[in-house]
Order: C-alpha cells, then sequence, then structure tokens
C-alpha cells in the first residue's frame, strides 16, 4: 500500500490521494502573503510562500501545490513569468489571480493562462473577505474528512513538526489581553496541523516526558519571540504530574525561565482529574516553583471544586472553570450558580478564576457578572500559530459587556 512518501522523501500522498490540500501564495508583498496564508490555514490549507520567480520551481517540485495564489500588482511579480514557469514544469493544479477590480493585467493573466492550458479559477479582485476567497477555493478542499493520523510523537520530535499555538486569555474588565495559554500540535507535511489528542502519548510512555520538555524549551523561546515583537506575553502551558515528579526536570524547569525584568511568570497547567489525585505532590512543588516566578493552575475545575475548598495549603494560583459550565451560562442558571460558587471558593484563597468556552456575548457578560478574572474562549479568538498570534491585534477592548 502507498504510504504517502515517492522517491526520495517528497511528500506526495496517502492512499490514493492528498489528505489535506495545499496552496502556495505568490506575491511580492510580504503583508499581502500573510494575510492569505492566515486565511487558507483556517480553511484547512497546508500553505508555503513565495517571494520571487526563482523560488516558484523549487516550490512546484517539493511542495506539489494544488492551488496557487498568484498577486498581480504593478510593481510586484512578472506574471506572465510565473505562467510559463508553471507551464514549463507541466504544473496540474489550480490558480487563482489576485488583483484591482477592472484590472487589464488580471484579465489578461486569465487569458494566457487559460491558452497555455493551465487552470485558471475566476480571479479575486480587491478588496475580499474570507468567505469570498472560501467560496472561490471550495472546489480544492476535500469532501471526506481527513482520515485519523498515526502519528508516534517521538516521529514528531525528530521529525521537527512540533510547534506551540496560543490562544489569548482576556482580563475580564478591561477586556485586554492577559496572557496566552500554549498547545502544542503537529505540522505534518501531509496532514497539516494536527491536534494533540492523535499523537500525545500515554501517561507511562517515556516519550510523554520528551514531549514536556520540548514545550517547556519551545514556550521559553517563543516567550522571547513574542517579546521582540510586542507587549511581554504572560504564558501558560500545560504538563503532565509525572513530568513534575521528576526532581531533575523540575530543577531543569526552573533555571529556563527568563531573568528578563519584562518576564511576568509562567503558569503550568495541571488537568483537574490528575491534581486532586497528587495533591501533596503539588504543594510540595508549588513551594519550590514560586521562588522562580512559576505558578500552578488547575484546569477543567468542574463538579470537583468542593475538594479544594478545604485545603490547609491552597497550591494554585490560577483555576480554570471547565468550559461545560461556562458556555450557554448566560442562559443556564444552574451553570451560572456553580460558576458563582468556584468564583468565590477561588477568592477565599487568593487565586484568580479563568473562564474557559466563553463562546457568546451572552456568556461573556454573565462571566463578567459572576465575578471571574480572566476570560478564553473561541469569541476572543482560536488557537493560532506563533507569528500569526504575534500579528494579532492588540487592540482591545472590541466587546464591551452591556
Amino acid at each position: 500500500m502507498d504510504n504517502g512518501l515517492s522517491a526520495g522523501t517528497r511528500i506526495v500522498s496517502f492512499g490514493r490521494r492528498k489528505v489535506t490540500a495545499r496552496a502556495c501564495i505568490a506575491d511580492s508583498k510580504k503583508h499581502l502573503r500573510a494575510f492569505l496564508s492566515d486565511i487558507l490555514e483556517d480553511l484547512g490549507f497546508v500553505t508555503c510562500e513565495c517571494a520571487g520567480i526563482d523560488e516558484l520551481g523549487t516550490i512546484l517540485e517539493t511542495e506539489i501545490p494544488d492551488l496557487v495564489l498568484l498577486g498581480i500588482a504593478v510593481d510586484g511579480l512578472r506574471p506572465a513569468r510565473f505562467l510559463e514557469t508553471l507551464v514549463r514544469h507541466d504544473y496540474g493544479g489550480k490558480i487563482l489571480a489576485i488583483g484591482a477590480p477592472d484590472s487589464i493585467v488580471v484579465k489578461a493573466v486569465k487569458q494566457v493562462g487559460e491558452e497555455y492550458g493551465l487552470a485558471m479559477l475566476t480571479p479575486l479582485t480587491t478588496p475580499f473577505d474570507a468567505e469570498t476567497l472560501r467560496d472561490r477555493v471550495a472546489l480544492l478542499l476535500p469532501e471526506e474528512p481527513a482520515p485519523s493520523p498515526a502519528l508516534h510523537v517521538q516521529e514528531a520530535l525528530h521529525a521537527g513538526w512540533l510547534e506551540l499555538w496560543f490562544q489569548q486569555k482576556i482580563d475580564a474588565r478591561s477586556l485586554v489581553r492577559a496572557g496566552a495559554e500554549a498547545l502544542v500540535r503537529v505540522r505534518h507535511p501531509t496532514w497539516g496541523v494536527i491536534p494533540p489528542a492523535f499523537f500525545i502519548p500515554a501517561e507511562h510512555d517515556p516519550h510523554l516526558l520528551d514531549l514536556s520538555k520540548f514545550v517547556v524549551e519551545r514556550a521559553i523561546q517563543d516567550w522571547h519571540y513574542l517579546l521582540d515583537r510586542q507587549n511581554p506575553t504572560d504564558i501558560s502551558i500545560n504538563l503532565p504530574t509525572s513530568f513534575l515528579r521528576s526532581r531533575q526536570a523540575v530543577r531543569d524547569l526552573c533555571n529556563s525561565v527568563p531573568r528578563h525584568p519584562a518576564f511576568g511568570g509562567l503558569l503550568i497547567e495541571i488537568d483537574s482529574a490528575e491534581a486532586l489525585e497528587n495533591l501533596p505532590l503539588l504543594v510540595e512543588i508549588a513551594k519550590q516553583m514560586s521562588l522562580h516566578n512559576i505558578g500552578l493552575s488547575i484546569d477543567n475545575v468542574g463538579a470537583d471544586w468542593p475538594t479544594l475548598a478545604g485545603l490547609d495549603f491552597f497550591p494554585f494560583v490560577e483555576l480554570k472553570v471547565n468550559r461545560q459550565f461556562v458556555t450557554g451560562c448566560g442562559h443556564d442558571g444552574l451553570k451560572r450558580a456553580v460558576c458563582r460558587q468556584i468564583v468565590e471558593m477561588a477568592a477565599s484563597h487568593g487565586a484568580r478564576v479563568v473562564a474557559e468556552g466563553v463562546e457568546s456575548h451572552a456568556d461573556l457578560v454573565t462571566a463578567n457578572e459572576v465575578g471571574f478574572d480572566v476570560l478564553q474562549g473561541h469569541l476572543f479568538g482560536k488557537p493560532m500559530a506563533l507569528k500569526k498570534f504575534a500579528r494579532s491585534s492588540l487592540a482591545w477592548p472590541l466587546l464591551t459587556p452591556k
């Protein structure tokens, strides 16, 4: 059976077809390439960028894109040479020219491309929105869901496919960014971006420690990257309690945090089920890590919250309420009551509380009224890759409780 590999290491397909559509964005302007890349990746494409004619040949041979977006501007790329290069490489994918309305050049590119025998889509004129682009390229998106990839995390570590994505956390009162949660992803050359459910190893798998070390190291690197490009961003990362049982791993973690004056601290998120089973360990670790500006956050707090209320020493600086109690709380009195009880309990221990799963304006208003300190959810944006997160707007507040 074809396993997705052809001659050499070039990845072509999985089974009888590509699993994820691929797109090459050819435009001389870096900001336009980034904009188009963000939209296409949200649609499910694996993207690459091409700034000049010299890069195109290599991309056609290695990336094998299903779609080429060709930006056309007076001072930009030379579209005729691009079309000639596509013809020389027997390119069989689709081509979408993008340019100004009523542009003679855009119309000419489509006409010449068709004369060359290239598959030219109806040109896209500026300005346009994401939905317009989606409609234009919809025929390239798979009609069936991609198969669940069988991926071992050690393979991803060795190949360098792992990266961190970031979802912003929002201050409930000012509605400005209050940090970000880092979420590990695999960017597979054929399957595209893969969520952790497909590759996180079991608790006793020895590679879980390697993955945890990667998350720590990359989070620190990404913190410096964000510092260089925008305001300092406090980051929280997810780690298993098995990582914290390793004294050497904890020492390395404490020694790795930035000594920069802008560093506001690192949060380690522990799932509530694991945390409640390992409270003595977390109490000990919390005291040690607090000396290095590292705090513990308990994630997915829900019906088990009363267990936390009676602790003599509270090891957590943050509680994150499970989305099942937050999403829809604006119209559900029971959910609202549970949220209020957790907020009051956390306040008695001096811990801040995060509402996960804020999906609507009603949830936002209720979370603010209940007393949450921080909000997180798709209302404020989905997780995004590092560079996109760095470019994302800091112009909050965009929403105001009514």
